[in-house]
């Protein structure tokens, strides 16, 4: 037999326990007569092998889903696998518990599984007998697969540690009139290169020498899915020697077969995701241009982090790399993206494995049930629910089907299973408990739902806008409408009404005329916003509120104009909140700091400091112009003459509060900046950063959308960060 070489990128990466010429010329001897007169010798022994191998890695070790040119060999697209230690779904949570570790986590993933993820190697190499269990596209047939291709590799570093002849059975191909597992056994050996005899396969059972992967329980069908667990609990029992391996999706696991262990296919982490891109990005072109890097730097983005989360699944993420391979890009009308990452769920992995939807489509088309999904999704979603029993969903499907015409003839609780079963869309969490398979497509679902109703978008931009949580789904709703020109306008609406006080409304108006009419190229939106930044910046410094940098960074991705937050992002408030701990360190054995009073070169090195970085700036808003009539060179005249006051006079401030409100002063004087908008109530300051984050919003969603007429957005744009009426 040949010796293949290491495949560097799948899960058993080294070659593995051999002695399997050594297996199949004893079996042949124990067969005799005819057989052994095939397979007279070693030699012979070998090139039968090496003609099983041939076969196997023709039909099983490629994979082409999703519409792939070509087919891949799995060494070149397959990443290792991670088993949870034990199943999800056996863990007896309430809907409270699942919410709660979910909102704790601060993630967006919806398991809360705490088990200990184990490479695939370490599980099949521990256990003699393995029940495979995952959602669809989670890569279990893939995995039984490669288990099989790595039962061909050499001896040495053997990630595997036993020899036996792989044999693969794809369950859904069972003889519905008669199962018979041995003369499928037969079948197999012989249909891939051994002589045509079942006492070969017979044997080989006999001595314990098969790897049997039963692939797909839960595609056997229905009408002979109990005689076939029998059958192959008979099966096992009878020749208990060998080693077995069978998958099934988890929400259709019904039966344990006796001495098997349920393991259960791990979502992809980030190591795996970024090597499951490197691995599918390899072609001469790819590896020049990096490609795979510029995915997994793109995937990264803020933008996509729920498209992120749908590369936790083997299958969405082939469609991932296939949309960035042929569009180099991700975040670009994300509904789209969505959207067909459902339509994989519903249709295309179903027909692509040539699975048999069954009695769902009796009645219910895909158009219907997006309808139906969509329903429970926003109903879930205005209710802050991710959670739900199977009662509820039951009932849900169930009003659904009486409220429709031809309605379907099959029950909830049957077309919940179908759903969970067949499409994955819905995954059990524990017992009797299901939430959606990912986030993003909840998200998605009710975004569709709000989307086809003119008044519950208005409704749903006034309740929710200012909502962290409603974010993405703000965001997909314009990529679902036609045009989306009244929903930005609405949403402009809302916006504004965070502006509630005289203060708020001053600062709005002192950036708009700060900043008109200077000669920057800079478009008026983008000077605005350098502006509250620059006052924000100060405010904080004043304030001492460390949290409200979020607001500071908000306003910094508000601008198109890169260039310009680049060069103000030199943060007052960092810099001046450095300097106690700095000018302390520097007054060697001044154990005064900042806090209390100053030493003499505590004051020295702040006001330095401060010059230093006045200087820094206002050459940064000079170059800039982004303000109108401010001369910022008369800012270093104010900040020396301050330091010439100080040092003639070191009592003139009592603490560091004092001497940062006499630095801000200097700034306010610079910008025409009245002093009490830098003090601000926290009211003031969340609705502040509330409007800052819904413009920025508004911004998103314009790139989001299908389209939006260029009067509309000149509008939108115009009005940004400025004081309007309705």
């Amino acid at each position: 037999m040949s010796s293949p070489s290491p495949g560097p990128l799948g899960v058993f990466e080294d070659p593995i326990a051999g002695g399997l010429t050594e297996i199949v010329f004893s079996i042949a001897t124990k067969v005799g007569g005819a057989f052994i007169e095939t397979i007279k010798d070693k030699r012979q022994a070998k090139t039968a092998l090496d003609r099983y191998e041939a076969k196997y890695r023709q039909r099983y070790g490629s994979v082409r889903i999703l519409g792939m040119k070509q087919d891949y060999p799995l060494e070149q697209v397959y990443t290792k696998v991670k088993f949870l230690d034990d199943i999800s779904i056996r863990r007896f949570e309430s809907i409270q518990t699942l919410e709660e570790a979910y909102r704790d986590g601060g993630k967006r993933r919806l398991s809360s599984s705490s088990s200990v993820p184990q490479s695939g190697p370490t599980v099949v190499n521990q256990h003699e007998r393995l029940t495979v269990l995952g959602q669809p596209g989670a890569g279990k047939s893939t995995f039984l697969r490669r288990v099989g291709l790595a039962a061909f590799r050499g001896q040495q570093k053997a990630p595997l540690k036993f020899d036996c002849i792989p044999v693969f059975l794809e369950l859904k191909r069972f003889n519905p009139t008669q199962i018979d597992l041995l003369g499928a056994v037969a079948q197999e050996l012989s249909n891939f290169g051994f002589p045509e005899t079942p006492e070969f396969a017979a044997k080989a059972l006999e001595q314990g020498k098969l790897l049997v992967l039963l692939d797909g329980l839960d595609e056997v069908p229905k009408g002979i899915l109990n005689p076939a667990i029998e059958a192959i609990q008979d099966f096992v029992t009878r020749y208990d020697k060998n080693r077995f391996i069978t998958s099934c999706r988890t929400a259709a696991h019904r039966t344990d077969f006796r001495g098997f262990i349920n393991v259960e296919l791990a979502d992809f982490d980030d190591e795996q995701i970024k090597i499951f891109i490197q691995n599918w990005f390899q072609t001469p072109l790819d590896k020049a241009s990096q490609t795979a890097q510029r995915c997994w730097q793109q995937l990264n983005d803020e933008r996509n982090h729920a498209a992120k989360e749908l590369a936790q699944t083997p299958l969405l993420l082939t469609f991932l790399c296939l949309v960035y391979n042929r569009t180099q890009k991700f975040f670009d009308k994300r509904a789209t993206l969505y959207h067909k990452a459902l339509d994989i769920l519903l249709e295309e992995w179903a027909a692509d494995k040539r699975l048999e939807m069954g009695d769902i489509y009796e009645g219910l088309n895909t158009e219907l049930e997006k309808v139906l999904l969509a329903e429970i999704a926003y109903n879930g979603f205005v209710n802050d629910q991710l959670f739900f029993t199977r009662q509820e969903l039951t009932d849900q499907i169930n009003h659904f089907i009486e409220d429709t015409a031809d309605k379907p003839t099959l029950p909830g609780k049957d077309i919940l299973d179908a759903i969970a079963e067949q499409q994955g869309i819905f995954v059990e969490r524990a017992e009797d408990v299901y939430s959606f398979s990912h986030l993003t497509l909840q998200e998605y679902l009710t975004a569709q739902y709000i989307s086809q109703d003119s008044q519950l978008v208005i409704d749903v931009v006034n309740a929710h806008l200012l909502e962290d949580r409603w974010r993405e789904v703000f965001l997909l709703i314009p990529g679902l409408l036609r045009k989306a020109d009244a929903y930005l306008l609405d949403m402009q609406s809302v916006a504004q009404r965070c502006l509630s006080t005289p203060k708020l409304k001053e600062l709005i108006d002192w950036a708009n005329g700060a900043t008109k009419g200077s000669e920057s190229n800079y478009k008026p939106v983008a000077k605005r916003v350098a502006a509250i930044f620059i006052a924000r910046d100060l405010s904080i410094t004043l304030a001492r509120d460390i949290d409200l940098e979020l607001a500071i960074v908000r306003a910094r991705d508000i601008t198109n104009a890169r260039d310009l937050a680049r060069a103000l992002s030199i943060s007052i408030t960092r810099d001046l909140s450095s300097i106690s701990a700095s000018a302390s360190a520097s007054a060697s054995g001044s154990a005064s700091g900042f806090g209390h009073g100053f030493s003499f070169s505590a004051i020295d090195f702040a006001l330095d400091f401060a010059l230093t970085l006045a200087f820094d700036l206002a050459g940064e808003f000079k170059r800039l112009n982004v303000f109108e009539k401010i001369d910022f060179s008369t800012i270093i005249m104010h900040f020396e003459a301050f330091k010439a006051q100080t040092k003639s006079n070191h009592t003139l401030f009592n603490n560091r509060r004092e001497l940062i409100e006499r630095i801000n002063e200097i700034w306010c004087q610079a910008l025409t900046l009245n002093p009490d908008l830098l003090k601000l109530s926290d009211h003031e300051v969340e609705n502040l950063t509330h409007y800052l984050s819904a413009n920025r919003l508004i911004l998103e969603c314009k790139g989001s959308a299908i389209r939006v007429s260029k009067n509309t957005w000149d509008m939108i744009e115009n009005r940004m960060l400025t004081l309007w009426k309705e």
